[in-house]
């Protein structure tokens, strides 16, 4: 077990620990001592070998017992043994948005809640708002988190889903009977959140396939199996379905279960309309509705069944019925961004804040991805609690970086790291003065704390726009998919005081956000606004994600050429000095 996953157990065990209403010394223990993990210079697993753990400032003999129990066996006794002491309903009511450990402790010793059942009855009845520290407005916010957990509980991030049905693909492909399989559905088109995991693959042998498929490791529970179709629940609870086709069908299958449902209607339409019908099964010289081979019109792939309708093939992730008809009857479908255009990222966070590897552990990482350059935008000093930034460590984090740079370059390397801030976008003003923001290579502007009224987010956000030191809006609603709601944000005003002030707007690509929705993309592209695809990373693994953000991207009809990180370093430069040099 590596220091992330055992600070996460340690942050875990403290989280617990709270719950039980244990010595406040002891829980912060566990948390101090995650920090800890995380900033290590060296590799957990040498420091455990080399029985140095009790060196560290904050690891006492308890701790380093328990950190090596998990770095040698992946277990803990002590961890397990608490998880089974405290009942399921109270950790499952953190996952209510307002209610820490010691909100929950309060609910129970008080009115009994053990449950997030029991605490919406309580809040139903009222009893909530009577306890202190919680009142009407508290009340009124839990029934709607409670509402939101139920309609979401069904829901998948992307994410999630990507990485459980890319090894049921990859294992598909292996298996001699299959001939193509593929992702289907909303996962094909890479929506921001997906129901189940639709799968297609063709073959002679359908079911030897699906009996492959359902011995498959990860699966909890088959709840469907027949001779061409399997349903499975995956770890963590997604449903996955298997559809087996004949090859010859397989194109028609394909892109009948990508869907949007609204796309497959205008495809069956235009169908009819050349005296056809389109279905799952093929596409057919009828108008009615059939399986007669006899009339079948074959289509190798989806790009003949497109040319066969009098239209180019239509990407996946625009198979919305939002415009893609029209602008493939004028040849005028975009080329699409690609996942290795990117160059770099604008919007990342180190030790320095709330991230979890230091400037020089950072270089290397992303420059052995093969990237040029990556921006280090730690938070300002209002993010208290995200350790934000002075002015003073700042300018101390600009000589760390200047350091990394200088050893970069006395290599050979081409790779830099640019210094910059997420400053915090206030009531009335930006968290830090125009003065230092001149000194960094890359400011983001974004709310972190937005107020309950759509005009004045709006003006505030518009305000950072036409700051001439301010190169790019950050995760411009705040949502949280499947957590937290939008704030209330004149979204387009906002788009166009971008167009007017040449301010970009970043497609933050942390799989929990994806924000600026997609749906929004097509409206700033035209106003000629820019993306930045940025992972909002804290950790170096997280700029994975710029992959996913790339998808979403492409779902927003964005090119090449509409995102600022596909250009190298020095056009970049240029292009980060442009609004100044305008205002």
């Amino acid at each position: 077990m590596d220091k992330d996953k055992v600070a996460e157990v340690l942050v875990e065990i403290g989280t617990l620990l709270e719950l039980k209403g244990e010595n406040p010394f002891k829980t912060r223990a566990y948390l101090n001592a995650a920090r800890t993990l995380e900033s290590l210079s060296e590799p957990l697993a040498k420091l455990v070998a080399e029985v140095r753990l009790g060196e560290i400032k904050g690891i006492g003999e308890a701790l380093e017992k328990k950190i090596t129990e998990l770095v040698q066996t992946g277990k803990l006794a002590y961890y397990d043994e608490l998880k089974a002491s405290i009942p399921p309903g109270l950790v499952e009511m953190l996952e209510i948005p307002g209610l820490g450990p010691k909100k929950i402790q309060a609910l129970q010793k008080h009115l009994g809640v053990d449950s997030i059942e029991k605490l919406e009855a309580a809040c139903k009845a009222g009893k909530v708002a009577e306890l202190e520290g919680f009142g009407e407005k508290t009340q009124t916010n839990l029934l709607e988190g409670i509402e939101r957990k139920r309609q979401y509980a069904s829901k998948h991030l992307l994410a999630g889903a990507l990485a459980a049905a890319e090894p049921l693909l990859e294992s598909l492909r292996s298996h001699p009977d299959v001939i193509r399989c593929s992702t289907a559905g909303s996962l094909r088109r890479w929506k921001e959140v997906i129901g189940d995991i639709d799968l297609l693959a063709s073959s002679s042998k359908p079911a030897e396939v699906i009996e492959f498929f359902t011995q498959q490791p990860g699966i909890l529970k088959v709840i469907a199996k027949g001779e061409t179709k399997a349903s499975v629940i995956l770890e963590g609870g997604i449903q996955a379905d298997l559809r087996v086709v004949s090859d010859k069908e397989f194109p028609f299958a394909l892109a009948y279960f990508t869907g949007s449902k609204e796309h497959n209607i205008v495809m069956r339409s235009r169908a009819i309309a050349r005296g056809l019908r389109l279905n799952e099964y093929g596409l057919f010289k009828s108008k009615e509705e059939t399986r007669d081979s006899k009339l079948l019109v074959s289509c190798r792939d989806e790009a003949e069944i497109f040319a066969k309708l009098d239209l180019p093939e239509v990407p996946p992730e625009l198979r919305e019925d939002h415009g893609e008809f029209a602008a493939g009857e004028k040849g005028e479908l975009p080329k699409l961004i690609e996942w290795p255009d990117l160059r770099g990222s604008l919007h990342n966070h180190s030790t320095w804040s709330d991230g979890h590897n230091r400037p020089a552990e950072i270089a290397a990482h992303m420059e052995e991805l093969g990237l040029e350059y990556w921006a280090i935008t730690d938070h300002s000093k209002s993010s208290f609690q995200a350790n934000g930034l002075d002015t003073q460590r700042v300018r101390e984090q600009l000589k760390e970086i200047k350091k990394v740079n200088e050893q970069l370059a006395a290599r050979g390397g081409d790779f830099r790291l640019l210094t910059g801030v997420e400053v915090d976008i206030l009531k009335d003003r930006l968290d830090f003065d125009d003065d230092l923001l001149a000194e960094l290579d890359v400011v983001v502007a974004s709310l972190h704390v937005a107020a309950n009224n759509e005009a004045e987010n709006t003006k505030r956000l518009i305000r950072a726009a036409e700051n001439k030191f301010v190169h790019l809006l950050g995760h411009l609603t705040g949502r949280l998919l499947l957590e937290r709601e939008a704030y209330p944000v004149n979204q387009q005003a906002v788009i166009d005081a971008c167009a007017e002030t040449g301010t970009w707007i970043e497609l933050n690509c942390n799989p929990h956000r994806f924000d600026l929705d997609w749906r929004l993309w097509p409206y700033a592209k035209s106003k000629g606004v820019k993306c930045v695809i940025n992972p909002d990373a804290h950790r170096n693994e997280h700029a994975m994600f710029l992959r996913l953000g790339v998808g979403v991207a492409r779902k927003g009809w964005l090119e090449k050429s509409d995102v600022i990180n596909t250009l190298p370093l020095e056009k970049l430069r240029n292009e980060l000095s442009r609004k100044r040099r305008s205002c």
